[in-house]
């Protein structure tokens, strides 16, 4: 299993934070954001992990992060030169997975306990892709699963449903084998002309080979300042650890 963080995007949401700097190196808890991504791989035994970030910023995360011998694993970075979506990001990554098995975690995304037991699952998962969800009270802000909960699948993925299916949001964790390339290619963009990781998510979904898991613990974006101000709360609770949770 390979790990990667997706840290790219202008932070738009976070200005005039991110005039500057990436949103990805600003502070949560006692560490930059980018830390608890990093966290989260490693406590799922990933040693190796692709970063991937706009050019504007490349230089001050390479500085930050460098070959990842303060954590004790190796990093990888790429450019995506332009924004394309999360899907035209993660396309970046297809040289560096290697036909391996990844695990793909926003770099806003913040959480408090370790994803290392739904890695472990989706390791014996013969084919296909995994999404993690976390119910929340305002689903219509986020892609929404839709659940077949006897047979643990999910049957459809909405993006900001008017009228959703279920209070589960697909977080920004996803999990997939080698033929997630291969559908990236094969997907058209969207209105905003960007290559959509929904689109990606909703083929594994039509071939019936999409599976889930609700996550324990505290999870939220940092991509808003309230959200940022609710991820530094959660951290500093916590001391900037990952907890274990439930085995």
């Amino acid at each position: 299993m390979k790990g990667v963080i997706l840290a790219g995007g202008t932070g738009t949401r976070l200005y005039p934070l991110t005039k500057v700097t990436n949103k990805h190196l600003l502070p949560v808890g006692k560490e930059p954001m980018i830390f608890n991504p990093i966290r989260q791989l490693l406590s799922a035994g990933i040693r190796e992990i692709l970063v991937v970030t706009g050019k504007d910023h490349m230089g001050e995360i390479v500085r930050l992060l460098g070959s990842g011998s303060d954590f004790d694993c190796n990093f990888t970075f790429r450019v995506q030169e332009k924004a394309g979506g999360i899907a035209d990001a993660l396309a970046l990554a297809k040289v560096f997975a290697n036909d391996d098995r990844i695990v793909v975690i926003l770099g806003d995304n913040i959480l408090t306990h370790s994803i290392r037991k739904y890695v472990d699952v989706f390791k014996k998962q013969p084919v296909g892709a995994k999404v993690l969800l976390k119910r929340v009270g305002d689903p219509e802000r986020f892609g929404v699963a839709a659940l077949d909960e006897r047979n643990k699948m999910i049957m459809q993925i909405e993006e900001k449903p008017e009228n959703p299916k279920s209070d589960y949001a697909v977080i920004g964790v996803y999990m997939y084998d080698h033929q997630v390339f291969e559908v990236i290619q094969n997907i058209k963009p969207s209105e905003r002309g960007e290559l959509e990781i929904t689109s990606v998510n909703n083929w594994f979904v039509e071939h019936a080979s999409m599976t889930y898991d609700i996550i324990e613990g505290e999870w939220t974006d940092a991509g808003t300042f309230e959200s940022l101000m609710y991820a530094n709360q959660m951290l500093f609770s916590i001391n900037n650890t990952i907890q274990k949770g439930d085995e």
